[in-house]
């Protein structure tokens, strides 16, 4: 358990802060006095003689579902492998590395991360504060299992305990007490030699540990004046808060051959003034112990594996959210490299079989979880949490003194919160056989083009054009700012004549900054095409253009986010964060790797608004007769809107993008993401800038292509243009777009790259075509040579052969292998050069 350490604030600012706008926001549609759900007695159906203390309560073709009646634990037995998992490690009281509340939270099913009103979190799970008070309840459902808990107990927490005593009251009160109490308040107590206090230790005081410690303040008469006093001493504001309760529940129901866990949203009750921040089901459901072999599967990116045991506890453990930040959330400051997770599911890899965890509902609220043995236990485990109530801080400054409070979401989250564990067998052990299992899901539950992709004769040649940006120039010294064409229309249409020339095929255009002010394009409630690339007759003259060399066409929109504020009234257009101010993305600073504050932001447009802006756009070209569109952030981008008067929580604004680009789809338009979320995956053809590896964090072993094994034969992709990538050599892009399935991808302008200097968009640092032409011209022929054959085609195996070199093996048979070492290695009698390839299979 991990506890934040928030700001105190002095209570004269807690005061002005409740008589002004800044005040805490309360949860309204909490109710006080809510109590745990009448049970029932459990029916046992069957019982299997290695769960002796478990009833079994359902079973379908695939699995039986057992429950235990003492601590809620749940087992399943997937008939065909004989294989049981557990929700709770069975032989978890051998643990030697977990101790304390470590030690007991592996036998909870459910954690709750609440805050107080100071801001500051604490956990309680379903173990130490539900099963120990005898204070958790079954009711059968069908198919299936409701077991439900109720956290907290009529003793006090420990926020009711001293937040710190000095050494002269330390003593004084432990001299009071008898071995016992002073024995409690050493494990209740950390000592800080520097400040010459004692801090309390929340990580410490649970269940038995702090019953010791109430009783030991109790038995010396310590009072709330006592409390009080102390924290005068030390200039921080506590009061006593007394008893509370929390409610939740978890459904279990089995599927076919599939365990459904089911959080529903009414069941997580909590008092208003002590808000749930995050709840978490089944940390430990199939963990794997220390003598066990296999990886932890976990979407980050591309997809990556956490070998078991891999010794990395001085590494951070793994957590990342579903779909990125929630930028609404995200602070000024942050920059960040890292990859995001696009589709939200998470698995184990066991020697004989292996599970893949679906997010069924509640996904954009989501964070997955992942961590090895020997941190703070003897097991691997990989798990969901979900955010109920968000909380940020609004600075107050008086007298020069600078104090934060927290500010809570009005609401809680709108959705139950829902996983699907789904059982493989020893032949789908493997990272190959999730993704299998997921795109059958995806096809099953039609979240996947259910038509393969066209046989064409070629790979795609992805190709991103710049129309124009803004640009400050001068007129008699007096600065003003122009739009600048980077690429007219007829420019474009030089570029394609030069490629056409060199055989470059299947050309799929994209091309931004066309209308409504270039790149800083105004929000499309109507459309006008820039004038400086060509204009309204430039656009249907060039459509005209590519209908005739048989180019895919797909000019972009952004509608998510409003670039420019001309015509965009940020103040009742524009998300608001918790602060209640308009939310503002502002550009990274490639050099410091953080947002850049003096840079102009663009403002996150009101979920509630996207719908209406996207039919706005389609109706304002529909007479261009366009067949494609490519959805710059619409696929990519979710955030909340924390607008007092309309709150709109992530994941009613996820449905929203739905039903957004759903309205593309209806019109028959062929759609290419920027990047592509799971939720945008039914509607999306192609997909360029798709994540092409893992983040690198250390805990992580391997970067694989999973996110390509699930699409490749129903959506095509690419990843980040070459010439603004990370690649240092063109050898190793190459090996990349073998291994993964994808496209070569550049972006280009046609005029110089000094246009771009000291503009909002000097991260378009080399993008002029003439510089990259030669080159974009000979990496699309080695690659097509090879994805050419395979066009269409699945990618359905990969293997890791040694140190950097891998093989890919496509649903036709063909199969390349790649060596990215820069020495030659030998495979199987086979030698691959450096950084070099061969290709094989039955079609060769």
């Amino acid at each position: 358990m991990r506890i934040k350490k928030w700001t105190v604030v002095i209570g004269i600012l807690i005061i002005m802060a409740g008589c002004s706008s800044t005040s805490i926001t309360t949860i309204d549609s909490q109710q006080e006095g809510f109590e745990l759900s009448e049970g029932e007695p459990i029916s046992s159906l069957f019982q299997e003689k290695t769960l002796p203390n478990m009833k079994g309560v359902a079973e379908s073709d695939s699995l039986r579902l057992f429950v235990g009646e003492e601590t809620g634990d749940v087992a399943v037995v997937d008939k065909s492998t004989g294989k049981t998992y557990y929700t709770n490690p069975p032989e978890r009281t051998l643990d030697t590395i977990a101790s304390g509340i470590n030690a007991e939270v592996l036998s909870a099913q459910l954690s709750l991360d609440y805050y107080n009103q100071y801001g500051q979190l604490s956990t309680i799970n379903s173990y130490t504060d539900s099963v120990a008070y005898e204070q958790i309840s079954f009711q059968n459902i069908e198919k299936g299992i409701r077991i439900n808990y109720q956290f907290g107990n009529d003793k006090n927490p420990a926020e009711d305990l001293p937040m710190m005593l000095s050494y002269e009251r330390y003593k004084e009160i432990t001299n009071q007490m008898d071995k016992t109490g002073q024995r409690a308040l050493m494990i209740g107590y950390k000592e800080d030699k520097e400040k010459q206090v004692y801090i309390r230790n929340d990580d410490a005081l649970k269940g038995l540990q702090l019953d010791r410690a109430l009783q030991a303040f109790e038995s010396i008469g310590y009072s709330k004046e006592d409390l009080l006093k102390d924290a005068e001493e030390h200039n921080i504001t506590q009061e006593q808060t007394g008893t509370r309760a929390f409610l939740a529940s978890i459904e279990y129901v089995l599927d076919q051959d599939s365990l459904v866990v089911r959080i529903p949203s009414d069941s997580i009750q909590f008092p208003e003034n002590y808000p749930v921040n995050k709840i978490t089901p089944l940390s430990f459901f199939g963990a794997a112990g220390l003598d066990e072999e296999g990886s932890i599967f976990i979407p980050d990116g591309s997809g990556a594996l956490i070998h078991f045991n891999n010794g990395k506890v001085n590494y951070p453990a793994y957590k990342q959210d579903v779909f990125g930040v929630d930028q609404t959330m995200e602070t000024t400051n942050t920059g960040t490299d890292e990859q995001n997770i696009r589709i939200p599911i998470f698995g184990m890899i066991y020697e004989e079989a292996a599970f893949l965890g679906v997010i069924e509902e509640g996904a954009a609220a989501a964070t997955i979880n992942a961590d090895i043995s020997g941190r703070l236990n003897s097991y691997n485990y990989v798990y969901p949490s979900f955010y109920v109530v968000n909380k940020d801080e609004v600075i107050l400054d008086a007298n020069g003194q600078r104090r934060s409070l927290p500010k809570f979401q009005r609401e809680k989250m709108s959705s139950d919160f829902v996983i699907r564990y789904q059982f493989l067998p020893s032949e789908q052990a493997s990272y190959q056989g999730l993704a299998q299992a997921y795109q059958s899901y995806l096809l099953e539950h039609n979240q996947l083009l259910s038509t393969t992709i066209q046989n064409e004769e070629n790979s795609p040649f992805y190709l991103d054009l710049v129309g124009g940006i803004t640009r400050q120039k001068y007129l008699l010294g007096v600065p003003y700012n122009a739009l600048e064409p980077l690429t007219t229309f007829e420019q474009a249409e030089e570029i394609l004549d030069t490629l056409e020339n060199k055989s470059v095929q299947n050309i799929k255009l994209n091309l931004s900054g066309w209308f409504n002010g270039g790149l800083d394009q105004k929000i499309p409630k109507n459309v006008k095409v820039d004038k400086v690339i060509g204009g309204s007759k430039g656009l249907k003259d060039f459509i005209q253009y590519i209908d005739e060399k048989n180019v895919e066409f797909y000019p972009g929109v952004s509608l998510t986010q409003a670039h420019s504020t001309k015509g965009f009234d940020k103040k009742n257009k524009a998300a608001r964060n918790l602060r209640e101010v308009p939310a503002a993305v502002y550009p990274r600073d490639l050099a410091l790797d953080q947002r850049d504050v003096d840079k102009k932001p663009s403002y996150l447009v009101k979920p509630d608004l996207v719908k209406e802006y996207t039919s706005s756009f389609l109706d304002e070209v529909e007479s261009y007769a366009l067949q494609g569109i490519a959805l710059e952030d619409l696929t990519n981008l979710v955030h909340s809107d924390f607008n007092k008067k309309r709150n709109i929580d992530r994941i009613e604004s996820e449905q929203i993008l739905v039903e957004s680009i759903s309205l593309l789809k209806d019109l028959d338009y062929k759609i290419m993401a920027n990047d592509a979320n799971a939720y945008a995956l039914p509607f999306v053809s192609l997909i360029k800038n798709a994540p092409m590896s893992n983040s690198g964090f250390k805990i992580e072993d391997e970067s694989i292509p999973f996110y390509q094994m699930v699409l490749r034969g129903y959506v095509d992709y690419t990843g980040t243009p070459y010439n603004l990538s990370p690649y240092t050599s063109e050898r190793q892009y190459v090996l990349k777009c073998l291994e993964y399935g994808a496209g070569v991808h550049f972006k280009w302008i046609y005029n110089p790259n000094y246009l771009l200097k000291e503009t909002e968009h000097n991260n378009l640092f080399a993008v002029n075509y003439e510089l990259w032409l030669d080159q974009s011209i000979e990496l699309y022929h080695e690659v097509n040579q090879f994805l050419r054959k395979v066009q269409g085609a699945g990618l359905v195996k990969h293997e890791k052969l040694a140190d950097n070199v891998y093989q890919s093996t496509y649903s036709n048979g063909l199969y390349v292998i790649v060596n990215y070492n820069a020495t030659e290695v030998k495979i199987d009698g086979k030698t691959i050069m450096p950084e070099g390839y061969i290709i094989g299979g039955d079609q060769i």
